[in-house]
């Protein structure tokens, strides 16, 4: 039953706390909508026990409640095992493997470039323990702050043993990387989206074109630098009646998309509800004086 507030106990304000009578089997209440704590603890007569600091109590005969377990404890046996088949890798090839890490179930190793075909080929030699056949996925990131900005991230499978693993190799903007494609057929296509998207270059490729963009376009889209808006804009010319390529007219510093200058098409009444202080200052067109006849 909500509590119903007595003549002259108008709630004066929002931060200010007040009085609340109920029935007979409710005691007196003290609720504030201050932020600091209240003074005042009540506690109800109701029986019913409160459960909300209750401890948990050991399993049942009946076995109802899951035991509490680690999430991370599963991965305990699993991370030995990589940390093992690692140090394994790095025994084997010490020459090109700087390092490797373990992060839950993933083994991740860290190559130079010179290390890309060597690495490559024992891990997919059906004669050692790992038998990597599958080229999974090939990609990049762009750290702009690093010397070599580029790290290439290649994404093995071993079928036979139910296993992936990571390999990491690092390049710049003018220093290539070796092809696998002589050893993996299924990394053609992967490579020349990382040329694509980043401009990694990969020599030995059978075909290094652009995959994703267009003919003749202009800069690596997946690159931290590569500005928002692109450089070029492709568009149909109607007079001409061909597909032009020209300068993008849309600064990247300042855009106005208030009334019909919006490049895109307006979703609703296009009523503008930034407060005016909010508003950046559209400078005012010069007027022209009329010549005097």
């Amino acid at each position: 039953m909500t509590p119903k507030l007595l003549p002259g106990q108008a709630m004066l304000s929002p931060l200010r706390s007040f009085v609340v009578r109920g029935t007979s089997r409710c005691p007196l209440l003290t609720r504030s909508f201050s932020s600091s704590r209240s003074a005042h603890v009540v506690i109800s007569g109701d029986p019913t026990p409160n459960m909300r600091h209750a401890q948990r109590n050991a399993d049942s005969l009946g076995g109802l409640r899951a035991p509490l377990i680690n999430p991370a404890d599963k991965y305990t046996t699993i991370a030995d095992d990589m940390h093992r088949y690692g140090s394994w890798l790095m025994g084997c090839l010490p020459k090109y493997i700087q390092q490797f890490s373990v992060w839950k179930d993933e083994l991740v190793i860290y190559i130079s470039p010179a290390g890309v075909i060597p690495v490559f080929s024992f891990l997919k030699c059906n004669n050692t323990a790992a038998e990597f056949t599958q080229i999974s996925d090939i990609t990049a990131v762009d750290f702009p702050t690093r010397d070599q900005r580029f790290e290439i991230v290649y994404n093995m499978l071993s079928v036979r043993h139910n296993s992936r693993i990571r390999v990491k190799t690092y390049a710049d903007e003018v220093s290539p990387i070796p092809s696998i494609t002589s050893l993996y057929d299924g990394a053609n296509w992967y490579e020349r989206e990382v040329y694509d998207m980043f401009g990694v270059f990969f020599v030995g490729h059978p075909d290094l074109r652009r995959i994703m963009t267009d003919y003749g376009f202009d800069g690596h889209p997946l690159r931290k630098d590569f500005p928002l808006t692109g450089y070029t804009e492709i568009r149909y010319d109607e007079e001409k009646k061909r597909i032009v390529v020209e300068p993008l007219e849309l600064t990247q510093a300042f855009r106005n998309f208030e009334g019909g200058t919006s490049a895109w098409e307006q979703v609703g009444p296009g009523i503008d509800r930034k407060p005016d202080t909010f508003k950046l200052p559209v400078a005012k067109e010069q007027e022209k004086e009329e010549k005097k006849k």
